[in-house]
Parts: C-alpha cells; structure tokens; sequence
C-alpha cells in the first residue's frame, strides 16, 4: 500500500456525525441568507478589491461571511483549526496545519466571488471538515436556491433542498469514447506533455464548460451532469469539499500521479472522472503531466 493509499483508507468519521454535518449545513446556510444574499447586486466599489490578480476579488461580503463562519464554528468544533480563504491570506501557515491537525474545517466564505460581484448568480459556500487531512465531512451550499449539497465519508452524498428534502446524488456512468466527455477541464493551464494531441482530444469532447466557480462545476459533475472535472489550482477550500463529494458519488478522482488528494502528499491538478478506467483515458487523451 502506497502512503497516498494509507492516508485515504475509508473509515467512517466518527467525529463528524449527520447531526453535526446538519449544523455545519445550517452554518452555512445562514451565512448565505444574513451576509450573502444581503448584499448580491448591492455592491459598491469600495466593496470590493483585488487579491493576487485582477481576476481575483474579494468583497466585503466574502470577509463578513468568512467571520460569521468561523465564528459558529469555533462553538461547533472549539477543537478544530479553522482554515479560511481570507484568513489565509494574511496567515498562510494556516495551510500546513491541514495536513497535521487532528481535526480542521477548510471554509470558503464565497466560491466564485468574481460571479458574485458582477452581479451573476453561479457562486456558493463550501466548507469539509478533515481528520488528520482526510476530508470526512462537506457542505456546498447555493444561496441563491437555498439548496445544499452534503457528503459524509462512508454514508454517501445527497443533496437537501430548503424544505428538507432530499436525493442522493450519484456520479455519471463511465464512458468509452474521449468523444462522449463533458464537463470542467482548465484546458488553458494544465500541464500536457503533447498539446497537439491535446488539442485534438479537446475538440473532440461532446461540450465543455467553466462555470467560475468550483461549487457548482462540483455539484453538477457529483450530479450525474457531467464526466470530468480537471483543475490545475487546487486550493484546500476550493477543493476539499468536492473531492469528497465527488468519491461518495462514486466518482473516481486522484492528483495527475494518481495519488489522493491530501495537505501532506505532494501533487499536481486534480482529475475526476465516472471510474478508474475514464480517469486513465482523459489523462491518456490530454497527455496530462505530472
């Protein structure tokens, strides 16, 4: 067994039960509903700025929601390291700790913060809770419908919309033609080994898209309506939600050296795809490097 392997063994969470995951999708709901939503298309531009690139914003909405968050979570989990976008940024040790802390909460107080302050509503929160690294427990929350999408390692995914009911969210069925592929694939900053070959493959899929916002690309692909998802960033908040979102659907997923996603093993991009074989011949197709 590899050390990627052992770090992923299932088990089943035993700090994180479903009442908790219900708190923490409460969490986030309210977040959404008190902060978010509030100030959806209400913006001024003192309201928001720049990051690290012009493309990458942060409102003021983002830095409330982020507050409000953590605030919850330190009543809900007082034990937990608490691991948010914005808190990063001016703590980036935070990150490390991921890796090593017994327990520890990745919060996104805003994905898609770009849609967000343009006024489209294609953005969400994202919250897992991980063990020693592993994420056993995620939230995805749409504000604007009021829907999340929830997984706990060993018992699934599903979403629950805001009247409480739910449906079980399952992974497309595989493919066997790079021609029927749909999905996420950030074809502009993946490393592939062969661009020409690349290329060709990626005109030949079905239909691609890019949402700008790593919840619902999630949620969509976890759904059943889509293949692939391939990022070549991968940020623990943007991504642990979704990479156990994506594995109770039974999706297959791995970093380019088809190792787990984990803080402490190293590796480039994330690839999802329906199974093993899929995920081989997308990675195959685009000459995926690692």
């Amino acid at each position: 067994m590899s050390e990627g392997e052992a770090i992923m063994t299932p088990v089943r969470t035993r700090t994180v039960t479903r009442a908790v995951l219900e708190d923490l999708s409460v969490i986030a709901r309210d977040a959404a509903t008190r902060i978010i939503m509030p100030r959806f298309g209400r913006l001024s531009e003192a309201d928001i700025r720049t990051k690290s690139s012009p493309s990458d914003l942060v409102t003021i909405a983002d830095i409330l929601s982020e507050e409000f968050i953590a605030g919850e979570l330190a009543r809900l989990l007082p034990e937990a390291v608490l691991i948010g976008e914005e808190r990063c940024c001016t703590q980036p040790a935070l990150i490390e700790e991921a890796g090593r802390a017994p327990l520890s909460v990745t919060i996104d107080p805003i994905d898609g913060t770009a849609n967000y302050a343009a006024g489209l509503p294609v953005f969400g929160v994202m919250m897992a809770v991980l063990e020693h690294g592993v994420p056993v427990a995620s939230v995805i929350h749409d504000p604007v419908t009021g829907s999340s999408a929830l997984a706990l390692m060993g018992e699934g995914a599903w979403t629950e919309d805001p009247c409480g009911a739910t449906r079980p969210m399952r992974a497309a069925r595989p493919f066997s033609r790079i021609e029927d592929v749909t999905g996420k694939i950030a074809w502009r900053t993946l490393p592939m080994g062969d661009t020409e070959r690349a290329d060709q493959a990626l005109r030949s899929m079905t239909g691609l898209w890019d949402l700008r916002c790593a919840a619902h690309e999630y949620r969509l692909v976890a759904g059943g309506h889509g293949h692939v998802l391939a990022y070549s960033r991968t940020c623990l908040w943007d991504h642990c939600p979704g990479w156990l979102l994506m594995h109770e659907a039974g999706a297959y997923g791995a970093r380019l050296n088809d190792v787990p996603y984990h803080p402490a093993v190293p590796g480039r991009g994330l690839l999802y795809a329906p199974d093993r074989a899929s995920w081989q011949m997308v990675r195959d197709a685009l000459a995926l490097s690692c």
